[in-house]
């Protein structure tokens, strides 16, 4: 009959040694011959993980052969470290991400290697220094377990690699409770528990792996099928929205040509100035499509940098003067502080003359736009407000979508496609603000928008852009 025979030390070392790095080597594979330039980030992140621990269940194996402080306290800090890495990757895969979840993967193990170093020079036991170690362990890992089974959005894939999660997590109570029954005397033990212990650790750790690698596809999948939705809404914007300027455009130069004798100097002025409107019109359209296409393929330069949004929106009230004086409109500025953020300034200029433009053509003669900026906690609140037409419930939900575009003539028949809207979205996105309407049909809209004032240097510095 078959008997399980405690492991040597040797075998769990080869284990851990060869199967951490093969996971490396298959991790980085990946990222350098299939991955996107977002999810490359991601699976770095995990492989930098996967590296670590390697290099940390070596100096684990030499314990008594190199420096205790090294055997124990470094190695087990790389540990931790290389378990944080590999978490925060995790957690980048699920839906509702957030900031606050990565600084609490980093809290969690910063208090974890604390806890053990204190344990380590206090002189404690092997079997307290191993629980710490262990109990450190689940605490890091149980954040990303309760996240794939909360978030909404499930298959197979995401099924299956959550009760990975679970089953790491249970292997790990597993060895607390045995080790909380059976005090463990030295750091390598030879018993069963330890055998059966090693070997589901590390079939867990490839299977978790082809599991993660599963879910960065389906993400890069579900990305590229976005990619192309938005590329046949991009193309429709052009058959359609293009045409009709530009079409209005050659009947009007067409007919000029053709029959410039016939119209008297007034009736030539009212043609060019129709054709300088509709050539404006193809213009701007123009604009926010190469805007546009160039922020979703990655070609658009994002540099922020310290500005003055008074001066920023002043600036761009002055631009937008004449087409509101045309219309009889007051456009009023109030600030009550001088406000400095950090952000990319042609990005807070499309942003805030979108913004003005649309509530110019959607206010009637001789109505009023404020424009407001505030300063609430650690961001800034902007809001445009008009006395407009306003806006109805049914289009208000498709405002800042692509595939729900829509498109609205102005107080005085001027031209719009939507686009404008979307930018300042993914521009506000890129500066980790939200933008909002509130608005009532025949009472005005206030368009308001938030910037942090000061990025935060981890994000700006892709750590957590995951």
């Amino acid at each position: 009959m078959f008997q399980l025979l405690p492991l040597d030390l040797k075998t769990v070392f080869e284990l851990y040694f060869l199967g951490n790095l093969f996971v490396s080597i298959l991790i980085f594979s990946y990222s350098f011959s299939y991955a996107t330039v977002e999810n490359k980030k991601i699976v770095n992140w995990y492989g930098y993980g996967k590296l670590l621990l390697t290099i940390g269940w070596i100096l684990l194996f030499l314990r008594n052969t190199i420096p205790d402080f090294i055997s124990i306290n470094i190695a087990n800090m790389i540990v931790f470290a290389a378990c944080c890495y590999e978490t925060i990757a995790i957690l980048s895969l699920v839906k509702a991400r957030s900031k606050q979840k990565y600084r609490l993967q980093i809290a969690i193990t910063i208090v974890a290697a604390v806890i053990f170093n204190i344990a380590t020079f206090l002189d404690c036991t092997i079997n307290t220094r191993v629980l710490i170690a262990s109990i450190g362990l689940f605490a890091i890992y149980l954040q990303p377990t309760i996240s794939y089974f909360v978030e909404k959005r499930h298959n197979f894939f995401r099924i299956f690699y959550g009760f990975c999660f679970v089953g790491f997590e249970l292997l790990v109570l597993a060895r607390i409770v045995f080790n909380l029954m059976n005090p463990q005397q030295e750091f390598f033990s030879y018993t069963i528990f330890d055998s059966l212990y090693n070997i589901a650790l590390f079939l867990l750790a490839l299977i978790s792996t082809v599991g993660f690698l599963l879910l960065v596809k389906e993400k890069q999948d579900l990305k590229i099928q976005k990619l192309l939705k938005d590329k046949n809404q991009f193309f429709s914007i052009i058959a359609h929205d293009l045409r009709g300027p530009l079409g209005g455009s050659v009947g009007l130069s067409e007919i000029l040509a053709e029959n410039i004798e016939e119209y008297s100097r007034d009736e030539i002025k009212e043609i060019t100035q129709m054709l300088h409107q509709s050539n404006r019109n193809s213009y701007k359209l123009l604009e926010n499509l190469l805007d546009w296409s160039q922020l979703q393929t990655g070609m658009m330069e994002y540099s922020p940098k310290k500005l003055s949004l008074n001066t920023s929106i002043q600036e761009n009230i002055e631009l937008n003067r004449n087409a509101a004086l045309n219309k009889d409109i007051t456009i009023l500025f109030e600030s009550s502080d001088i406000v400095e953020v950090e952000a990319d300034k042609n990005m807070i200029d499309t942003i805030v003359r979108n913004l003005l433009t649309n509530a110019i053509k959607f206010t009637n003669r001789n109505g009023e736009i404020v424009v407001k900026i505030e300063k609430k906690s650690k961001k800034v609140v902007v809001s445009i407000t008009d006395t407009g037409i306003g806006i109805p419930d049914a289009i208000k939900a498709k405002l800042f979508k692509i595939n729900g575009k829509v498109t609205q003539k102005g107080t005085e028949d001027e031209i719009g496609t939507g686009l404008g809207l979307l930018l300042c979205s993914e521009f506000i996105k890129k500066h980790q603000g939200e933008i909002w309407v509130e608005s009532e049909a025949g009472k005005g809209s206030t368009f308001t928008f938030t910037l942090p004032l000061e990025l935060n240097k981890v994000l700006k510095n892709n750590f957590f852009s995951l």
